[in-house]
């Protein structure tokens, strides 16, 4: 098997006995007998980098590290014939764990080798993709704060983060929307509207999990509660693992939806990055839009 491989350079680095995470990648492939090329890439020229190597006499495209990395390697895999193999070098790795992906490196390097690809959807928004999901309200609004006191204070991720959502539940800005899907249109006044790339399980014991990433079906959340001392108990039950789908969200499948604001320009989040989009917002689903490398079904628990 030959495989170029992409890290991204801005990720931390593993650091193992003194080895780099390239020169652990390049150790775990080659113990399984990949001919790879492994490369140390920029995220601003992740995607030249992705669709060059889609056009090389390599099998496969191989991205190493978190949601981000594997969002802006996928878009530029989505109109290729070559599939996508993931090294979860992220801090999150939600995207890899939902396929059942292993977080080892040398174990998710065998899922690489074992040559088992499925087709999984995508979402879409605005003409941008995501693997995960996408927001609008807090969330997007809090990631802002957060990447402004990370470069003015040099904050910690998690601590800006952490400050960023403080910051944000104080001002508690709510959103006027208008739902649209199969020609009905819902007006509600909501502090977020999340849209999952499939429905994500949101119960006593699992949080944020997708059985499957191959429904061809967005799923769309927004929380009952609509004050600070609501969405603050919401996320007290999030943080003890006894949020539930039923009780603490309005939820519905669909393949397409429109959502329009009275403010033109809003932040979206997409598996964790935001752009600014410009009002309405419309999502659909991509079936079967991108084929990845994944644990044979013997293998995990999840459905992918």
């Amino acid at each position: 098997m030959k495989a170029v491989v992409l890290l991204n350079a801005a990720a931390g680095a593993l650091m193992v006995d003194g080895a780099s995470t390239k020169e652990l990648v390049e150790r775990a492939l080659d113990s399984e007998g990949v001919e790879a090329r492994v490369l140390s890439v920029e995220h601003d020229a992740l995607q030249a980098a992705v669709k060059e190597a889609a056009t090389s006499d390599a099998d496969v495209v191989v991205l190493g590290g978190g949601d981000g990395t594997l969002n802006t390697g996928a878009a530029a895999l989505l109109e290729t014939s070559k599939p996508m193999g993931i090294l979860p070098l992220g801090t999150l790795n939600h995207f890899a764990k939902d396929l059942g992906i292993p977080l080892d490196l040398d174990a998710a390097a065998k899922v690489i080798v074992d040559g088992h690809s499925v087709a999984i959807d995508v979402g879409e928004v605005n003409g941008h993709i995501f693997l995960n999901n996408s927001s609008i309200g807090l969330y997007p609004s809090a990631v802002d704060e957060r990447d402004e006191l990370r470069h003015r204070e040099g904050a910690g991720k998690f601590a800006a983060m952490f400050q960023a959502a403080v910051d944000v539940m104080r001002l508690f800005p709510l959103l006027d929307v208008i739902v649209t899907s199969d020609g009905s249109a819902t007006a509600l006044r909501v502090p977020f509207v999340f849209v999952g790339n499939n429905r994500y399980e949101m119960s006593l014991f699992s949080l944020g999990k997708r059985s499957s990433l191959q429904e061809g079906e967005l799923g769309l959340y927004f929380t009952q509660a609509t004050g600070r001392l609501g969405i603050l108990r919401l996320a007290l039950r999030a943080l003890v693992g006894r949020m539930q789908q039923d009780r603490d969200f309005h939820y519905m499948t669909l393949k397409a939806v429109e959502i329009r604001t009275r403010k033109r320009l809003l932040r979206v989040s997409m598996d964790g990055e935001v752009v600014h989009m410009t009002s309405p917002i419309r999502y659909s689903i991509r079936p079967g839009a991108l084929r990845v490398f994944t644990p044979r079904i013997e293998d995990t628990p999840v459905k992918a």
